[in-house]
């Protein structure tokens, strides 16, 4: 498109440069800006020019132009505006896209700009602004439309103009009336409060009271009656008849239209397809209630000035009925434009257009102009965030049929390609503890165990009563939270499952599951030791990438190869997963362009294999979309510029990132529907509203209204307030309202803390939470011998990592899987527990009281004798006191009777396992009797940093050690 600086309007300039709004108002047909003060003041007898720009996540700028036409504004006035309007597009690239926005039949694209609503005032610039003076308050009667924006109309005031169906507001002079058919929805009344509030807000400087009608309610309540009596008393009306705002036009077949030198002339054609557009013309398509307007590439201004004047007067429609008009441009074309075609690309180049929009910049900068939010912008680079506290507590099963087995700790971040997995993670949350529930489900495992693994899942989300979030998260897909949560994951080949081995055994394929004493290549991949994984790929030499690092082995020999463009942190990596996948083995160095014969022998010969990273898909910018599941088929509709407010209690609400799908459920959602949440997310994806090629296996969350997750409420300016009320969204806006805007709390968010092993827990403040990561250096020398306490830590966890652990799960005790290091304690980050210790007190909380009792000893039921007495405690304290009393003893008098100068006898004369014990000592406190250099060495670390740690904390390390 060619474009000189005598085609442009000079008021355009610099204009669309930064996020936000630009408005001007037609005067005398040309563009005057407006102040922003002024900003969702429309005038009735005026034309507007809307921009609206908007920084996608890449950092690059997006253009939409809006022209509104008041009701009484001239017809020279609407076609300035839209003249105007193809200009504001050339100065901006010509790449945005075009609407016209007709009072009362505004897009709701244009109303989210100017929440909650818009009320068009009487008058005009051609007017003599009689707008300005100020009158006396009249009594207004408007009807509102509309579950995510509202649509409100003046109409007259009149019994007349009511009805059961919509959702009227009367403003009085000293009050504003809210009258709720019978027939509207919750979320139509609840979206009607915010006009109720503007109105307050605006007209009354906040000073009014407000009163909600019910629609066959008389006059037994005193406001129904004062509302009434405004009407001159109460008399029943007739339901009103369809009229043609309220006629549907799904049986409309589109038309397209060719225009040329100003006239449309029909494209004869049996179906609509992409190749009918040429990218030298500009086309209409006639869709009934919408009219688009298709401008090549190569058109000219000109063309472009009388496509959109064709096209105005083609969609002028009738006085009840105006069409939505919507100018796009060849390689922008909106979803719903593309939509409309039997086929259209998934891809197109847009060079030209990016050409001719630096030509558009570089022409506007000799003229002196700033131009810096013309041109694209570079895109931002920036590390994926988790969103989660990391410090909490996880449990891990594997689905074998219809059930779940729970995993050793040993065993919980190996995953088989072949089975499906159950994870729940519980973790201090802002005012709670939050909880995740997922299902891993493995690329080669079988569709009747994925459907067992999300069954299991959500019957555990409904145990729970709806108070966790659910994931659904297929391998190689794994979202950055999965990962931050294992913080060490290892994919195997193969499965373990009966019905993997069954699977394959039907089909004749080999059973290629993982052998520690066969041929297996890792590539291993991550940011740091609280992200590392180890993928378990073809031991083939294609399999290798310069970017990455990778540990070879066949069994005892063990080689690890470097690419050439591995970084110091995959080469960390690779020592931390070798002391996971083959510990206290000499490995063999391999760096890419100096292998071995050996080595190569292993992958079958030398091959070429990629050099390039793989990166995952990107997260776009975020679309919400409100949803209706009915008989098998979803219907959705985009809510643009959302808010929390958007959310409603009586609704499922898709939110699309394109890397990952969440569906927001609310607490007024009905059992039914909540358990074709997960469906609804797969539906979704497989119909591609958006049209980006969404991938069928993106990771789905399901979230539950009052147990929102961070990496979810990011997307908003969240007031976990809102969430915690109960009722229906019209009772709590109106709540809200009444309270003068500040939510009220119907009971406390806090969760009492839980009792865990005889002990009460709580969250810890989040200063004192530990980063969970262990600093070494990179060029550490890999240590293989150890203390047995660190042994015993090293064999149970995937990761020399250990983990603080946090507040213990609402509903059930959790098996505890990991330790993380206290940052004030980094002594304690070489130590975990061992696997079948923790297996056997986790498996005891399952168990009745009198089962754990016998499996885990209790300081209170040692005989007397064996304990260290205390003088400061009195011996006629009450009964608890005493029942307690060896407990109270051993933790007020540690540290003393460290120093105290005790007998000293060897480790094994004092170990429970002893052959040879030792008698007459304090069982309970085994530790206190070996000498600081053994206790250093059993334990890593001084008796008093030992002494230091949490109860549960010295127990679990005595019972690595075999000290319990």
């Amino acid at each position: 498109m060619a474009v000189s600086m005598r085609d442009l309007d000079p008021v355009f300039q610099g204009a669309g440069q930064k996020a936000g709004l630009e408005i001007w108002r037609i005067e005398n047909f040309n563009p005057v800006p407006i102040p922003k003060s002024s900003y969702g003041k429309f005038f009735t007898g005026d034309s507007y020019v809307i921009l609206k720009t908007t920084a996608s996540k890449s950092g690059a700028l997006r253009h939409e132009i809006h022209y509104w036409l008041g009701k009484d504004t001239s017809q020279d006035e609407a076609g300035a505006a839209a003249i105007k309007t193809v200009e504001l597009d050339a100065a901006l690239g010509g790449r945005a896209v075009q609407y016209r926005e007709v009072q009362g039949h505004e897009t709701e694209n244009f109303l989210s700009y100017f929440k909650p609503c818009i009320i068009p005032q009487e008058g005009g610039i051609a007017s003599g602004f009689k707008h300005a003076v100020p009158e006396e308050h009249k009594t207004r009667l408007f009807v509102c439309r509309g579950k995510h924006v509202v649509h409100v109309k003046e109409v007259p005031f009149a019994r007349s103009s009511l009805s059961h169906d919509d959702i009227y507001v009367l403003d009085t002079e000293s009050k504003i009336f809210q009258f709720n058919g019978s027939n509207s929805s919750i979320q139509e009344r609840a979206k009607a409060l915010e006009v109720v509030q503007y109105i307050k807000d605006t007209y009354h400087q906040g000073k009014c009271d407000v009163a909600a009608i019910e629609d066959g309610k008389l006059m037994a309540d005193p406001e129904t009656g004062e509302f009434w009596g405004l009407f001159g008393g109460f008399a029943p009306f007739p339901r009103k008849a369809a009229s043609d705002d309220d006629k549907p036009s799904d049986s409309y077949l589109p038309k397209l239209l060719c225009v040329e030198k100003g006239q449309a002339k029909p494209v004869e054609t049996d179906s609509l397809k992409r190749e009918l557009l040429d990218t030298n013309k500009c086309y209409i398509l006639d869709c009934g209630l919408e009219v688009f307007v298709w401008m090549g590439r190569y058109t000219s201004l000109d063309e472009r000035k009388r496509a959109s004047g064709a096209a105005d007067e083609f969609g002028s429609g009738t006085a009840q009925l105006k069409p939505q008009l919507i100018c796009v441009i060849e390689g922008f074309e909106t979803v719903m434009f593309r939509s409309k075609f039997e086929s259209w690309p998934r891809t197109t180049d847009v060079t030209v257009t990016e050409d001719g929009r630096g030509k558009i910049a570089s022409l506007l900068k000799r003229q002196g102009i700033n131009v810096k939010g013309l041109l694209k912008a570079d895109p931002i680079k920036e590390e994926p965030q988790p969103y989660i506290d990391c410090a909490g507590y996880l449990q891990v099963w594997h689905v074998i049929g219809q059930q779940k087995i729970p995993l050793p700790a040993s065993d919980q971040s190996k995953f088989y390609t072949g089975d499906c997995y159950i994870f729940k993670y519980t973790y201090p949350g802002e005012d709670k503890e939050e909880c995740l529930i997922g299902t891993w489900i493995g690329k080669n495992s079988v569709e009747e165990e994925r459907a067992s693994a999300n069954s299991l899942a959500s019957k555990l989300v409904e145990s729970m009563k709806f108070q966790a979030s659910q994931a659904r998260i297929y391998e190689d897909k794994e979202p950055i939270q999965f990962y931050t949560i294992f913080q060490t994951f290892i994919v195997l080949k193969g499965g373990l499952s009966d019905a993997y081995k069954t699977y394959i055994a039907e089909k004749e394929i080999p059973d290629e599951t993982y052998s520690e004493d066969g041929v297996a290549l890792f590539r291993i991949q991550g940011s740091g030791p609280d992200n590392m994984q180890a993928i378990q790929v073809e031991p083939v030499a294609s399999s290798l990438n310069s970017c990455y690092c990778y540990i070879l082995h066949n069994g005892p020999v063990v080689f690890t190869w470097s690419g050439s463009s591995a970084t110091a942190v995959d080469h960390d990596l690779v020592e931390r997963m070798l002391d996971l996948i083959k510990p206290n083995l000499q490995t063999k160095p391999q760096r890419e362009g100096t292998e071995s014969e050996q080595f190569w022998d292993l992958l079958g010969g030398k091959s070429e294999y990629p050099s390039q990273k793989v990166f995952r898909e990107a997260e776009s910018d975020p679309h919400l979309f409100s949803c209706d599941f009915s008989k098998g088929n979803l219907k959705v509709t985009e809510i643009y510029n959302f808010s929390q407010d958007n959310l409603m209690t009586e609704d499922i609400f898709i939110l699309d990132c394109r890397s990952e799908i969440f569906l927001w459920v609310g607490k007024q959602v009905d059992l039914k529907s909540r358990a074709q949440a997960l469906t609804i997310g797969e539906k979704y994806l497989e119909l591609d509203f958006l049209l980006e090629k969404l991938s069928q296996v993106a990771p789905i969350y399901v979230i539950n209204e009052g147990s929102e997750p961070p990496f979810f409420t990011r997307f908003f300016k969240w007031e976990s307030a809102k969430s915690a009320m109960l009722g229906n969204s019209f009772q709590r806006k109106l709540t809200i309202l009444k309270n003068g805007g500040t939510p009220l709390l119907d009971k406390p968010k806090r969760r009492n803390p839980v009792s865990y092993g005889g002990r009460s827990s709580s969250v810890p403040d989040k200063s004192q939470r530990s980063s969970r990561r262990v600093s070494l250096s990179p060029d550490r020398v890999r240590v293989r011998g150890r203390s047995p306490a660190f042994n015993a830590l090293a064999a149970t966890f995937e990761s020399p990592n250990v983990r603080n652990l946090s507040t213990p799960p609402v509903i059930t005790p959790p098996v505890i899987t990991k330790l993380y290091p206290k940052s004030r304690t980094p002594d304690f980050s070489k130590f975990a527990l061992k696997s079948n210790v923790i297996a056997a007190l986790s498996s005891s909380f399952e168990q009745p009281p009198s089962a754990r009792e016998s499996m885990i000893p209790r300081p209170l039921k040692v005989s007397p004798v064996t304990l260290k007495s205390n003088p400061k405690i009195n011996d006629k304290e009450n009964p608890v006191s005493s029942r307690m009393e060896s407990l109270t003893i051993q933790e007020d008098v540690k540290k003393d009777e460290a120093e105290e100068g005790l007998s000293i006898y060897p480790y094994e004369r004092i170990k429970i396992t002893s052959t040879d014990p030792v008698t007459d000592i304090d069982v309970t406190r085994r530790e206190t009797y070996l000498s600081s250099v053994e206790f250093e060495e059993k334990f890593g670390m001084t008796k008093d940093a030992f002494y230091k740690l949490p109860k549960w904390k010295q127990n679990k390390l005595k019972m690595a050690i075999q000290l319990f």
